[in-house]
């Protein structure tokens, strides 16, 4: 259950100052359970591992009614490791989202601050991407270190952004639907004297969406400047879904491309996610990832399924696998695994819980 605080908010000052009511709602996801990885570095290992299914988030969101349908909202959300109680390595308060902006069911959104490309906006919530909501072991990585990404743990992690990552120092405006259609443009300033262009960012997005269909393409690129050399990493990707009932349907393919070292990486995915009951739901996807030949043209194949046990509308229960496959000669490396395998082959299981409040 949501926390909702109401509170007073000055809109003028002098002898008759103006109130008007606003609200903050605190909310937020938490994920823990077990995990056997097959090998990692040549050993098996039994751990407990938390933030795969959901991130640990706690979220605090507000919004204050204007006036002609306008509200002013805010969203600020921090990550954390349960099994710690730290901040996730690399984070710090708040810095998973940050950001207020002006919000218009006739006009669109427009927001300020850190925030998640259109990579993650219209792809993965779009509902194209079925391995998402299997959890961050099915999100994308593979045997593709020499990828290197700037600051990212494998070099490979997440590497076309499907698990939410944001950009900072950034202006999105997301436009209301029309027809089925909507777009969305992000800019993200570099804030580096003298250069506009260095470090900046921009991302875009085209969605359409009729009944139980939809379909979502975007594009993300991110700069970044080390020892005087600037650098870009580039996203594109496409996607569309369709419900069938109790059963949607999706396909997505996105690809990744380091202008520092001329590294690329494409992918296909099928997937799909089957409600059985009001309890019960599974999810399956299957994807191929390839490498262009600086990276050695090492390609992996990776299936993986979960199922899930809601206990009730916060809580639910879920067990999940992922299985991936790379060349001979390759160390495969599931997402959210760290240490490679030895081998071409990788595999985990896990049994875990999930609940929001």
């Amino acid at each position: 259950m949501v926390r909702k605080l109401i509170f007073p908010v000055i809109l003028g000052a002098a002898t008759a100052p103006c109130w008007a009511q606003g609200s903050v709602t605190l909310s937020g996801l938490i994920d823990g359970g077990v995990s056997y990885v097959s090998n990692q570095a040549g050993g098996r290992s039994l751990k407990f591992d938390d933030g795969i299914v959901v991130p640990n988030l706690l979220m605090f969101t507000g919004k204050e009614d204007l006036g002609d349908g306008t509200s002013a909202v805010f969203d600020l959300k921090t990550q954390f490791d349960i099994g710690t109680g730290e901040f996730i390595p690399g984070q710090s308060l708040f810095s998973r989202t940050a950001y207020l902006g002006l919000d218009n069911p006739q006009y669109g959104r427009l927001t300020f601050g850190n925030q998640y490309d259109f990579m993650f906006d219209s792809l993965v919530i779009g509902f194209n991407d079925a391995a998402y909501y299997a959890g961050l072991y099915a999100t994308r990585n593979g045997p593709f270190d020499k990828l290197a990404l700037p600051n990212n743990p494998t070099g490979a992690f997440d590497w076309d952004r499907a698990a939410g990552l944001a950009l900072p120092n950034t202006v999105k405006y997301q436009s209301p639907v029309l027809g089925g259609f909507s777009a969305g443009a992000m800019y993200g300033f570099g804030n580096v004297p003298g250069s506009i262009g260095t470090g900046n960012a921009s991302s875009f997005a085209l969605n359409y969406v009729n009944g139980g269909f939809g379909a979502n393409a975007a594009y993300t690129l991110a700069k970044t400047a080390a020892e005087g050399v600037q650098a870009s990493v580039r996203n594109w990707g496409v996607g569309a879904h369709y419900n069938f009932g109790p059963v949607t349907g999706s396909a997505l393919f996105t690809t990744v491309h380091n202008s520092a070292n001329g590294g690329g990486i494409w992918q296909g995915e099928l997937g799909g996610t089957w409600k059985i009951n009001n309890s019960l739901t599974f999810t399956a996807a299957y994807s191929y990832m390839k490498g262009n030949d600086v990276l050695d043209n090492n390609h992996a194949n990776q299936i993986s399924g979960m199922l899930q046990y809601v206990l009730s509308i916060r809580t639910s229960v879920y067990a999940q696998a992922v299985y991936q496959r790379a060349n001979e000669g390759a160390n495969a490396q599931i997402n959210g695994v760290f240490v490679p395998s030895s081998s071409a082959s990788q595999f985990i299981t896990r049994v875990g819980m999930t609940t929001l409040f």
